[in-house]
């Protein structure tokens, strides 16, 4: 699965209309494992990897979280109790509190449908509508998603809904009767993708399983990691904690090895060291040990799988000389056979000298408070060969702290 284009509206920090658009023409030249096709047959491309830039509380997490907020809608808002509000914010101010919210997102990597066996995979278009929070409660004005057949140039509507909860679904997807039962069951401030996993359809539940292979630590319903999920994990999958012991070896955390320990009726983690006789405990660990530990899940299951890990502060306590290795697992052949893609919020500037400018998208607030969000490449004259890292301190292309 691959994100190519986001559109965000009244959302968090994001006042008027953002358009992120990471389509990469024909024209630019070929990087080996870094231009991603977008779908089958396409000439389009875009990059595995988006770093994300800009002063603090410039709005990078928002980006992230508005990926975060679509994904969590379609799997898990019919489990959410009714009227409970949605787990997200508008623009905080009067007037914005009685607009609209608008997001949506062009994805690829899921099979045509219709396509008899064909398995090309083709793109499609995910937009939601969520009303003004002056009625006191939260509702989807429109929700809808549309695909694009091979050979076409027009999307084709796989559904549609509008405010009165009516929805017009494509025949092939299926429902027939459960149409009435959908309407039925369908809550204002519900996904009917959601809805439909609830009724077992075989389209909502593949579209279910896509929103849940992006992997992300932006936590939107809980405000802390729960350790002993993290332990679990490990302890459950002797795969993922080979891969982690080989890794972090090999990024010289000064870590020999990792074990995962049953005490008290738990997981706890150890780490052995050379030269010491006695292994550490997780808590004991540095920072970005911890961090490093924390995050290999993400990144182990969306390589091992292809999805999308979707990571604020990628770089918080992480060595600056570890962070270009990581990326590299993204255009390794072998690590990334499936064509996996990172969205990383960052202020590890130094990592400007190895990205490409379609991989460097740019956060800057206005003296009102409003993001605004823009690629590398949107900006005019910029050259392949240039120094991002020099023109980006030096202010070249906004996004830096402005101090005194």
């Amino acid at each position: 699965m691959m994100i190519y284009q986001l559109e965000l509206e009244n959302f968090y920090s994001v006042r008027e209309r953002q358009d992120v658009d990471l389509t990469v023409g024909r024209k630019v030249p070929e990087e080996a494992g870094r231009l991603e096709q977008i779908h089958d047959g396409s000439d389009d491309r875009a990059p595995r990897v988006v770093a994300i830039y800009g002063a603090n509380a410039s709005g990078k997490s928002n980006v992230l979280r508005a990926i975060a907020f679509l994904a969590w809608f379609v799997q898990f808002s019919f489990e959410r109790r009714a009227q409970a509000g949605l787990p997200y914010q508008k623009f905080l101010t009067r007037e914005m509190d009685g607009t609209p919210t608008r997001l949506s997102i062009s994805f690829a990597g899921l099979e045509e449908p219709l396509s008899e066996g064909n398995l090309k995979t083709c793109p499609y278009v995910y937009t939601l509508e969520l009303s003004s929070r002056g009625s006191g409660e939260d509702r989807v004005i429109s929700e809808s998603l549309y695909y694009r057949p091979s050979g076409v140039t027009r999307l084709v509507r796989v559904f549609d809904r509008d405010a009165s909860g009516v929805v017009k679904v494509a025949p092939w997807v299926g429902l027939g009767r459960e149409l009435s039962v959908l309407e039925s069951i369908l809550r204002p401030d519900a996904s009917v993708i959601a809805t439909l996993g609830q009724l077992n359809n075989k389209l909502a539940q593949e579209l279910i399983r896509a929103a849940s292979s992006i992997d992300t630590n932006i936590l939107l319903t809980r405000f802390e990691q729960n350790d002993f999920d993290l332990l679990s994990g490990y302890a459950a999958n002797a795969d993922l904690l080979s891969a982690l012991n080989r890794d972090i070896r090999r990024i010289d955390l000064g870590v020999d090895q990792v074990q995962i320990l049953a005490e008290n009726g738990g997981p706890v983690a150890s780490f052995s060291h050379a030269g010491l006789d006695v292994p550490v405990r997780m808590v004991f660990e540095s920072h970005g040990t911890q961090q490093f530990f924390r995050i290999y899940p993400m990144l182990y299951r969306v390589l091992k799988a292809g999805g999308i890990a979707v990571i604020d502060e990628l770089d918080v306590a992480i060595h600056p000389s570890v962070l270009p290795e990581i990326l590299r697992w993204f255009s390794d052949p072998e690590r990334n056979p499936y064509g996996a893609q990172l969205w990383m919020s960052c202020h590890a500037v130094s990592l400007l000298e190895g990205l490409l400018k379609e991989e460097v998208l740019i956060c800057e607030k206005s003296a009102d408070g409003a993001t605004q969000i823009y690629g590398l490449s949107d900006i005019k004259g910029i050259r392949r060969d240039e120094n991002f890292l020099q023109n980006y301190l030096g202010g070249v292309y906004g996004g830096v702290p402005s101090i005194g």
